[in-house]
């Protein structure tokens, strides 16, 4: 598989822009339209989803499906923001992929269901891993391990490219930290992917070496870097419309 984006001159790759690859594929169902931009549903994702060289029209549609001064998620987003958004957030990240996971089941995850909601919620309150909403729980699989009835640790899957899967929201309760549950938990999630016929990927922060070096010890390999952006949609649009919601 290409390691390199399409600005490298090589075909494009669905893990390139794994959002819209999800969005107009095994997550159709989820999508919410304007023009060529995409959208999860507020309380499922907070990703939208740009084409991969957007117009002025899509920024736009952009500005009026997020919302006026709303600020937008863009996973992997590397070209240039107009002048009348403010890019509020960038860090850069890594997508690895699986190079060769010992998936496996855990006698001690439990499939959580909608009723788990709120104690996922408290969890990443408290956890920070990552965005996890009301609905997110619909996205995939999502596994976690209780002790005296209280969940502890979780981890499931998010973005789901064709043929791929990406495993998000690991998070563990700090007191129980050091007992390797979130590998436990991470092989398997992966062990699921791969009963299905796909292949598990994740992202990760370029700074965050310690889980980097985690991540390739369980035999993840890293595909390519990216990078985690944000920017406010401006108040009104430049042709002066005001930027309207679609529901």
């Amino acid at each position: 598989m290409s390691g390199i984006s399409p600005a490298g001159g090589e075909t494009p790759h669905v893990l390139d822009n794994p959002a819209l690859a999800s969005l107009t594929g095994p997550h159709a169902h989820f999508a919410e339209r304007r023009g060529r931009v995409l959208r999860y549903p507020v309380d499922v994702s907070p990703w939208l989803v740009l084409p991969a060289e957007p117009d002025a029209d899509d920024w736009a549609d952009l500005a009026a499906l997020a919302g006026p001064g709303t600020e937008v998620p863009l996973l992997g987003f590397r070209g240039r923001v107009p002048d009348d958004w403010e890019i509020t957030f960038r860090v850069e990240g890594v997508q690895l992929v699986d190079d060769g996971l010992a998936a496996a089941p855990d006698p001690e995850a439990v499939r959580l269901g909608p009723a788990d909601v709120p104690e996922m919620l408290d969890l990443v309150e408290r956890t920070q891993p990552g965005p996890f909403l009301p609905r997110t729980i619909e996205l995939g699989t999502y596994l976690g391990v209780r002790r005296n009835g209280a969940l502890i640790a979780m981890a499931g899957e998010r973005l789901h490219p064709p043929g791929w899967t990406e495993i998000s929201a690991v998070c563990t309760d700090p007191a129980f930290r050091g007992e390797g549950l979130a590998t436990r938990l991470i092989l398997a999630v992966a062990h699921g992917i791969r009963e299905r016929g796909e292949t598990p990927f994740l992202h990760t922060g370029a700074g965050n070496t310690h889980a980097i070096r985690l991540y390739e010890s369980l035999g993840f390999r890293l595909r390519r870097r990216t990078a985690f952006l944000a920017a406010r949609a401006p108040e009104r649009l430049t042709d002066g419309r005001e930027a309207v919601p679609v529901p």
